[in-house]
């Protein structure tokens, strides 16, 4: 039995030291680096940082989301370097930093701060508007948004100016009519449509400058021509929206859009944010007996009560400018209006009635202080 027994475990001796063999031959294989010639060099890494520079630039000012530009910069270290690099944040459009209020958080607050600091306009613009009407921190706001105005950035110079009209931050005897007409003057010189309108409306009823009736309509004509070409120019189907409107027996064609009812202009992120930031806040008051401005593609709220000027027909809506009274006009408050009770469109401030034209109807324009 002992020589068997022996046999037996040489046998199974050798048998359990070839099997390890082998098993320790597999693993040295599965863990042995791969030949250089399957892996093949990294082409990024070959890319000068200026080149690479210039490519993130021009992915910043063409991004149509936040997600385009920041999709890249986390795809490796490198890129995330380059692209939070002050020459490449100052190039950032107005669509890459479209923050939506629902996705407000301290991480997107400094990517706009950083972003501001680098010198990119829409940011300083963006963030000033948050800061001064969703944030209350006004001295801020403004400084941010003048920032941007004094680089011509026209959307900063028209809020500023609307800010100027109002008293926006102060009293009612903090008006500044004759600045606001400035700021909108430079706005409209640089191509806003929206400052093109309300300039015209200043000239037309002697509102903060020299009353020039003519030159006011020569103003509104130029504010519906430019939006006009810029759906033209935008691609749209025409027979989705060149409908013409109803025929006029009074006032000028030309101020209606020259007989078209066009679509609503394209809402800047930063008003589409200020709407949707009171939205999520109590609908359409910001609380404490304040109103949004009725226009929904301005979002702006009254800083202090009876700020805005209501309807002197109707007395329901109520307008931070006489921009907004007059797109919201065309765009929905025309079907809408309907006179109200006599005292009842009153703003609490003692205005008075002052009779306009709008786009060539007979609307009565918001009273004026």
């Amino acid at each position: 039995m002992l020589p068997v027994r022996q046999t037996k475990r040489v046998f199974y001796s050798a048998g359990v030291f070839t099997l390890a063999r082998k098993r320790r031959r597999c693993v040295s294989s599965s863990i042995s680096p791969a030949p250089e010639t399957n892996t093949g060099p990294n082409l990024l890494d070959s890319i000068p940082d200026d080149l690479v520079v210039s490519i993130l630039c021009k992915l910043a000012s063409t991004s149509r989301c936040p997600a385009d530009f920041i999709s890249v910069s986390m795809t490796c270290k490198r890129l995330n370097t380059l692209a939070t690099c002050p020459y490449v944040l100052s190039r950032l459009s107005r669509k890459a930093i479209a923050i939506k209020a629902q996705n407000w958080s301290e991480s997107a607050h400094r990517f706009l701060k950083r972003s501001a600091d680098a010198g990119s306009l829409e940011a300083c613009y963006t963030l000033g508007m948050i800061r001064f009407y969703c944030l209350q921190n006004r001295g801020n706001g403004a400084s941010l948004m003048a920032k941007a105005a004094i680089n011509s950035h026209a959307p900063a110079l028209y809020s500023l100016a609307v800010i100027q009209f109002n008293g926006s931050g102060g009293s009612k005897n903090d008006k500044d009519l004759r600045a606001g007409v400035a700021l909108c003057a430079r706005a409209a010189f640089l191509g806003h449509v929206d400052a093109l309108r309300e300039l015209g409306h200043c000239l037309q009823d002697g509102y903060g400058v020299p009353r020039n009736v003519s030159e006011g309509r020569r103003f509104l004509v130029q504010a519906n021509a430019r939006e006009l070409a810029a759906v033209l120019s935008s691609g749209i189907e025409a027979c989705s929206w060149l409908t013409l409107s109803q025929p006029q027996t009074h006032g000028c064609p030309l101020l209606s859009d020259f007989g078209c009812n066009v679509p609503a202009p394209e809402t800047h992120p930063a008003n589409r944010f200020l709407a949707d930031w009171f939205a999520l806040r109590g609908g359409d008051s910001p609380g404490d007996g304040l109103r949004l401005c009725s226009h929904g593609g301005c979002g702006r709220p009254e800083i202090r009560k009876h700020e805005f000027r209501r309807c002197s027909v109707c007395g329901v809506v109520n307008y931070c400018s006489r921009a907004c009274q007059a797109l919201d006009w065309k765009l929905r408050h025309k079907m809408d209006c309907a006179p109200a009770e006599q005292g009842a469109a009153g703003d609490g401030e003692g205005n008075v009635q002052i009779e306009g034209n709008v786009n060539g109807d007979n609307v009565p324009v918001v009273p004026m202080s």
